[in-house]
């Protein structure tokens, strides 16, 4: 007998489809089950809805402090359905299932959901959508202390060897979910995909600056690449591999404009080791985006002040990424430079005007 299957993307703010649940979809209409994707608690009446009483609903989450639509769209499946299954799953569940737990879901399901991974997303659930999104794999060998990848996926695991099977023709771009993609054993065979389709490229979470090298930068100047190339420089530590990294690229002839620096800040550096990150960024050539630390269980964003930081020089960041950045940005341009080569310290760049004796 067909199950009537439920997927409950809640009402929260992400640019992207719930890849997870488009995956869902499709495991559950291979066994013949009929399948209705919602977004938040925007469901009619139960006698309007098209394959009938659910069996089985399935609730996405995101980030440990998107929790609130999380419960509240629980709350309002499990009251509109009593009799069917609610399961909740996603980064918030799989990171803080004790919490998750107390909203009211009849199963927590933590991790990735194996038997759906290699599954091409039912993108039809989302018709206006226009790109293959996709994991060439999952993990990341690093141990950053930050991040929840390492408890959430572990190691580099579930490798594929080829990606074309889970391109859609149609789309215009291809977007990698890859935590980090040149730890894949199989990234030159995937890049060479890439470009011999010729589709705009998008290596969302970034590419490890550490693992550029010479090869990955021929083979990325071949490929449509949009709209950056994304890196990361969370520490001091990291400066000769993101200098080594910018230089690369840009010898290949990609525009320092497009080379996005996440810049970590409020985690274990002081202010000053940020400053000096910036400065650095911006006199490579590339473009700085600043990256506030929260906490991987943080149940409210931006709460959380570490021991090295205070609440206005917080407020300073993110008043400089309105007043003087470009869309939350610091581009490489000369103003922006002289701003942060004449400071002397993080308080003297971020009073938004620039030092004396500066243009």
């Amino acid at each position: 007998m067909k199950k009537q299957i439920l997927l409950v993307e809640p009402k929260y703010y992400t640019q992207f489809p719930p890849i997870g649940l488009l995956k869902l979809s499709t495991y559950h209409k291979k066994k013949g089950n009929n399948v209705r994707l919602v977004k938040g608690c925007d469901f009619p009446t139960v006698d309007a809805f098209p394959i009938n009483y659910p069996d089985e609903i399935y609730v996405t989450s995101l980030f440990t402090w998107a929790w609130r639509p999380v419960w509240e769209a629980v709350k309002y499946y499990k009251e509109s359905f009593p009799k069917a299954k609610v399961w909740l799953g996603g980064l918030y569940a799989s990171l803080y299932p004790d919490h998750a737990q107390l909203s009211g879901a009849d199963r927590i399901h933590k991790g990735i959901f194996t038997d759906a991974e290699n599954l091409l997303p039912d993108y039809s659930l989302v018709p206006k959508w226009d790109g293959s999104i996709i994991f060439s794999s999952r993990g990341c060998n690093r141990k950053c202390s930050f991040c929840a990848v390492p408890l959430i996926e572990g190691k580099i695991c579930l490798a594929k060897k080829s990606i074309k099977d889970l391109v859609v023709p149609t789309h215009k771009r291809i977007i990698f979910f890859d935590n980090n993609i040149l730890e894949n054993p199989y990234w030159k065979q995937i890049f060479n995909e890439l470009i011999e389709m010729k589709k705009k490229v998008d290596f969302n979470q970034g590419i490890d600056a550490r693992l550029i090298t010479k090869e990955v930068v021929e083979k990325l100047r071949k490929m449509r690449l949009a709209p950056f190339i994304r890196i990361a420089y969370d520490t001091l530590s990291q400066e000769s591999f993101v200098e080594r990294a910018i230089r690369l690229l840009s010898e290949a002839g990609i525009d320092g404009r497009k080379i996005l620096v996440y810049t970590l800040y409020n985690h274990k550096e002081s202010p000053n080791d940020f400053f000096e990150r910036v400065k650095n960024i911006l006199n490579w050539g590339g473009v700085c985006y600043p990256m506030r630390f929260e906490p991987i269980c943080a149940l409210d964003k931006n709460k959380y002040i570490s021991n090295k930081w205070y609440e206005e020089q917080l407020e300073a960041i993110q008043k400089a990424r309105r007043v003087i950045g470009y869309h939350g940005a610091f581009p490489p341009f000369e103003g922006m430079k002289n701003k942060f080569n004449l400071a002397k310290d993080f308080d003297e760049a971020f009073q938004l005007r620039t030092p004396k004796g500066g243009k």
